[in-house]
């Protein structure tokens, strides 16, 4: 980690960067204290480190690298939401697999910006995610629009459907867990993560099926082949 946490400025937006370049932590964090709209309230390399600054400071918008030290980083996305789910996330990379890219709209990130761009591209980027918006690269959103609209004529004819695709990966691998009898404990061992965590995870589960506890989860999942009906 940098030495960015500064105290934000009044009405700038809070912003935390997870890259683990720490030269590119620095240099977006110096271009960000020249003016008054963003200020860097922490910065971390890693996963864990991710996760523990976002807790402790609460962020805005989350600036996230989608390559971590070789880790996808939308393998624990969720874990990001999870701890802070008032924060807006914005991908940074440098791969143009749109599908990569599509699979981080669904996941829940709020927009996504290539490295290659300028920081003004990146900070107007910051402002309009913060305000609510989606950032797309120019040549994205034509194939997002698409799947959206696919999406939104599943969701008329299959409402469970529609549900369901709305689950993220970890969040079926929760549901698994919990199809198979295991405790909150036991699960967040299993995914390595924390028992809080695995509540967050179930909340978003029982929202996003509409189902009220764990006993209606299981038959829900049972029903529409989420997991195995045991024999």
């Amino acid at each position: 980690m940098t030495n960015c946490g500064l105290m934000p400025m009044a009405n700038s937006i809070r912003v935390v960067i997870i890259d683990d370049q720490m030269l590119f932590r620095v240099g977006i964090q110096s271009l960000m204290d020249k003016g008054k709209a963003l200020t860097c309230v922490g910065d971390a390399g890693s996963r864990s480190e991710a996760l523990a600054v976002i807790e402790r400071t609460q962020p805005d918008v989350i600036l996230l690298d989608m390559n971590l030290r070789g880790e996808c980083a939308l393998d624990f996305l969720p874990d990001l939401l999870a701890t802070n789910g008032g924060a807006k996330v914005l991908m940074l990379t440098g791969n143009r697999d749109e599908g990569l890219q599509r699979k981080a709209m669904r996941m829940g990130a709020r927009g996504l910006v290539m490295k290659d761009q300028s920081f003004d591209v990146l900070a107007k980027a910051i402002e309009r995610v913060y305000a609510g918006e989606m950032w797309l690269d120019r040549s994205m959103t034509a194939a997002v629009i698409e799947e959206l609209s696919r999406r939104q004529e599943a969701q008329k004819t299959n409402p469970d459907a529609a549900k369901i695709e709305t689950l993220t990966e970890r969040e079926r691998e929760v549901i698994t867990a919990v199809g198979e009898g295991l405790k909150n404990k036991e699960i967040g061992e299993r995914l390595f993560i924390s028992d809080i965590t695995v509540r967050h995870h179930l909340t978003s589960i029982y929202s996003k099926l509409e189902v009220s506890d764990r006993l209606e989860l299981i038959i829900y999942a049972y029903r529409h082949g989420l997991v195995p009906i045991p024999r």
